[in-house]
């Protein structure tokens, strides 16, 4: 068995496309992943490899909805309750 600093390397790099996926991507992949893990008909190594990219994507679809949050909250309203604009977007 590998040293577990082997095993996180080569799951990151496995998970490592889930930066560069959208949101509809991950969560209908995200979706996948449960439905399978819940048929419960997985062999044990790969429901441990698919359970981890489950949380990558996971982590993804938190960090885009975050940012989409931030997003909406930085929009200028008038008096009127009316959109005038932008703020700079800040994601510090």
């Amino acid at each position: 068995m590998p040293p577990a600093n082997s095993q996180n390397s080569q799951n990151d790099q496995a998970n490592g496309d889930v930066a560069q996926l959208s949101f509809e991507r991950a969560i209908d992949e995200l979706e996948s992943i449960v439905k399978r893990l819940e048929d419960g008909k997985v062999p044990l190594e790969e429901s441990v490899a698919i359970y981890e990219r489950g949380e990558a994507l996971k982590r993804r679809c938190e960090d885009l909805l975050r940012q989409a949050e931030t997003r909406v909250q930085k929009i200028t309203l008038d008096a009127a309750g009316n959109p005038t604009g932008t703020e700079p977007l800040d994601l510090d």
